[in-house]
């Protein structure tokens, strides 16, 4: 018997980190990328001398990567420099506070003790400890291996299923632990992270605070879209073929296994397994024939509204990453996830690599790359009509928060947008929505899509959209757990370390 052959759709994060994973098993692997290069909706933009990450701006969870990289035998840091972020973080609400987050507990106590009080800073201690329960019960039978079901759940001890905390939403646990209205909102934040809203997701979710708060956060030298030119790099030193700008048209199935794709030069390919990256929705709705794809998906995450900002002069006040809040969290997602339109008055989140590369904005400049949560795609909102107003309003946000910490009104010279309808038709994610579908139900982890195809032999699924769920560090972990289902579908075909 030959080398068996995998074909991958899709060189996003989850695609690349499946395709590395099963070369380093020895197995041959084939991706296919439609857009002509790798990263899905971590990539960049060059305008006018500036340059802008266009997707992820943070990197969480390093040790995951070092695991990728190490089934290699490699070391990631041969491959991409990865520096720590100081502040983390810097907040900012409409009374005047501001505060630096840092991964440093005993510096993040002082600082909210400065701020709000020593009886704060006390209890930042013991949400961090809670959080870091949290991490402990959920990382490995939630993060590190196959979706999780009920049974699972049920195998844990009873005491560490009453610690998972998922009886309450992420805002009420954190109320529990602040009395502070500014750390409650700034740590129900971490709801965006996987695009839902901490007034519905289950408070397990609380992991994310702990993962950046506690673990800390890096920033890839040269730009977050260099992370996919690193999984890249390590993809073909092991072999992968990739090809770009060679969309798939069709995954091709008979009697209920995957046994090909079909390009869009109409070309067939054939392997013995398809891992398949593209937005879930995406691949059931177009490159499965319909009578095997399924049609009824999970709520949607949230979208966003991106403006790309090339603006003159340096702003001191400023860090790397910046949140602005707006002062009624409750509507914003209110607005979001119910009433399904763009906030009237957003929380602004600013990212500004050029104050740590100087290089990506020309002298006496900045590159501003300004997120605005959005709805998933509704019949509540038209972004063909309404772009141009919205986009004024998010800018005219800007100099009205620039005016109350004393900055000048930023003078732009670049802009460029990205909208909910770009997502879509560029990623072809269900609804634009950026991180697949939301965490908005104490059950979502169980009902987000598998690595495995129920249905389908030898097709699998890796990305956002499905186990474990959406971000960098999850969908490299989903791309790992999509090979390791091949691995095992496949026996003893496979050679090499365990993954």
């Amino acid at each position: 018997m030959g080398v068996p052959h995998v074909v991958v759709i899709g060189a996003g994060i989850g695609g690349l980190s499946a395709a590395i994973a099963l070369a380093a098993r020895g197995l041959r692997v084939t991706l296919y990328e439609q857009l002509d290069r790798p990263g899905g909706k971590m990539g960049e933009v060059r305008a006018g001398g500036f340059r802008w990450d266009t997707g992820p701006s943070v990197i969480t969870m390093r040790f995951v990567y070092d695991q990728l990289f190490a089934l290699a035998n490699r070391r990631l840091e041969d491959y991409l420099e990865l520096m720590p972020i100081e502040p983390l973080t810097r907040y900012f609400w409409h009374d005047g506070t501001v505060l630096d987050a840092t991964a440093d507990l005993v510096a993040m106590q002082q600082r909210i003790a400065e701020r709000f009080g020593t009886d704060e800073a006390q209890r930042y201690r013991t949400f961090i400890a809670y959080a870091q329960r949290l991490y402990e019960i959920v990382r490995e039978p939630f993060l590190f291996r196959h979706k999780p079901t009920l049974r699972d759940l049920f195998r844990l001890p009873i005491a560490d299923v009453l610690k998972i905390d998922a009886l309450r939403t992420m805002h009420q646990a954190v109320r529990a632990h602040f009395k502070s209205p500014h750390l409650i909102q700034l740590f129900d934040r971490f709801a965006t992270y996987n695009g839902s809203s901490p007034y519905r997701v289950p408070a397990t979710l609380n992991v994310i605070a702990f993962v950046e708060m506690a673990q800390g956060a890096w920033y890839p030298r040269g730009g977050v879209f260099q992370l996919a030119r690193a999984f890249e790099h390590l993809a073909t030193e092991l072999g992968v073929e990739v090809h770009y700008e060679t969309p798939v048209k069709q995954i091709v199935v008979h009697n209920q296994r995957a046994e090909g794709v079909i390009l869009a030069e109409e070309r067939f390919v054939r392997a013995d397994a398809v891992v398949c990256n593209a937005d879930y929705a995406f691949a059931q709705q177009t490159l499965l024939p319909a009578s095997v794809a399924q049609r009824r998906f999970p709520e949607p995450s949230c979208s966003g509204f991106v403006l790309l900002l090339g603006v003159r002069g340096h702003f001191q006040q400023l860090a790397h990453h910046n949140i602005f809040f707006s002062q009624d969290y409750p509507r914003e997602f209110a607005d979001i996830f119910t009433r399904g339109v763009p906030p009237e008055n957003p929380t602004l989140y600013l990212c500004i690599t050029s104050k740590t590369d100087p290089e990506h904005a020309p002298a006496g400049h900045e590159n501003w790359f300004v997120l605005v949560n959005a709805p998933a795609l509704s019949g509540g909102f038209d972004w063909q009509a309404n772009i141009d107003a919205y986009a004024n309003r998010v800018k005219d946000a800007l100099r009205e928060w620039m005016a109350r910490i004393g900055e000048p009104a930023p003078e732009i010279v670049v802009e460029r947008h990205w909208t909910p309808l770009d997502l879509q038709r560029t990623f072809g994610g269900y609804r634009g929505a950026i991180y697949g579908f939301s965490s908005n139900t104490r059950f979502a982890a169980f009902a987000r899509p598998n690595n495995r195809d129920p249905r389908i032999r030898k097709l699998y699924f890796a990305g956002g959209s499905v186990h474990p769920g959406g971000g960098v560090p999850l969908v490299t972990l989903s791309g790992m757990a999509a090979a390791r289902c091949v691995l095992e579908d496949l026996g003893s075909t496979t050679q090499g370390a365990a993954l």
